[in-house]
């Protein structure tokens, strides 16, 4: 995850050119430092809060992979009914020749059935921030897939990165952004992100992407605060991988979790509340906490299609075509670069 403000090596594992060896993973893996810098940031702020791309170490990304299992975490399965309902035609308006670019690409679950009837694409490309699980998983696409080009990269794709070089040129670059991520951001940095998605796309290319609809409240907190405390130990391992990183000394069992959702601004609230005041430390930062007080820790915007559609076209993303379930929970959306990237 490319950050230019920060120094980071970019050292690929190995080479495989005929995708016969170990999978090239190209690393732009922010920097401890940077992490540092942006805790430090956040909880120095009037109103405290992490970034929540600081979930996905190992461990974060092992507890999302569970979160996607439980019962109230209807997102997930979802939008696997989408794509296995429609991942045949799906796959047909991407078109063939393409680098498909994932975004987030975790387990990749869904990405294999697009892979199945993707037609000749030029090579795979999936985005994480977790190293360690990101060269599981695209080892594993690769024995799955011994005829594509993986090319995985390790980055924060919520900054500009670079595309590692296909053996194969492809014909256009179609990005994958499953799980409604997006909705992570709120709508001037989900634009901006959209912005670098026409970018890196460029004229002719495209955008995939998941999108939460807009439905009860109720539904919506029991999906970010499941019965078992699965999402719980997600949210406080942000903690402990500061304790474990940064030499923090968060105690977290002094921390709660909480997830709300506000109607009027249509998103999931989440954050960490101080049972107690107290005072932290990380490395020679010490921060205050008040009984009652929040780190917030993530935003999940929902959205209709139209509304999407609105904000997509304001980055240069037109809706060409686009899925729901039969309750019209979730959206799979296609949008194309009809205009040339803005410079």
């Amino acid at each position: 995850m490319a950050d230019s403000s920060t120094d980071h090596a970019s050292s690929p594992t190995s080479q495989t050119p005929n995708n016969e060896a170990a999978t090239t993973l190209l690393d732009f893996e922010p920097a401890v430092e940077a992490f540092f810098a942006d805790v430090v940031e956040g909880l120095s702020g009037e109103r405290k809060s992490l970034p929540c791309k600081y979930f996905y170490d190992e461990h974060g990304s092992q507890l999302f992979d569970q979160i996607c299992e439980l019962e109230e975490y209807y997102p997930t399965r979802t939008e696997l009914q989408i794509m296995r309902r429609h991942a045949g035609h799906i796959a047909q308006q991407i078109g063939e020749g393409a680098m498909l670019v994932e975004y987030g690409s975790g387990s990749s679950t869904k990405t294999r059935l697009l892979l199945d009837h993707l037609p000749a694409p030029a090579a795979y490309v999936p985005v994480d921030i977790s190293r360690e699980h990101l060269a599981l998983t695209a080892e594993k696409l690769r024995r799955a897939y011994p005829g594509l080009e993986v090319l995985p990269v390790c980055a924060d794709f919520t900054e500009p990165f670079d595309l590692p070089e296909s053996s194969t040129p492809p014909t256009h670059n179609a990005v994958y952004f499953p799980g409604s991520t997006i909705g992570n951001f709120e709508p001037a940095a989900a634009r901006r992100m959209l912005s670098q998605i026409v970018d890196l796309c460029g004229c002719g290319g495209g955008l995939l992407i998941g999108v939460d609809l807009r439905k009860d409240a109720a539904t919506l907190e029991a999906a970010y605060d499941d019965r078992l405390g699965v999402t719980a130990d997600f949210n406080l391992n942000l903690l402990a991988r500061i304790n474990r990183e940064l030499d923090g000394g968060f105690d977290l069992d002094l921390f709660e979790h909480r997830a709300r959702y506000d109607e009027q601004r249509g998103r999931v609230e989440m954050s960490l509340v101080s049972l107690a005041d107290q005072t932290v430390a990380v490395r020679d930062q010490t921060f205050d906490f008040a009984r009652g007080e929040a780190i917030h820790t993530e935003y999940s915007h929902k959205y209709t299609v139209e509304g999407f559609a609105g904000l997509a076209a304001g980055a240069g993303l037109n809706l060409h075509e686009h899925w729901t379930d039969d309750d019209g929970r979730f959206a799979v959306l296609h949008l194309v670069v009809d205009a040339p990237p803005k410079a």
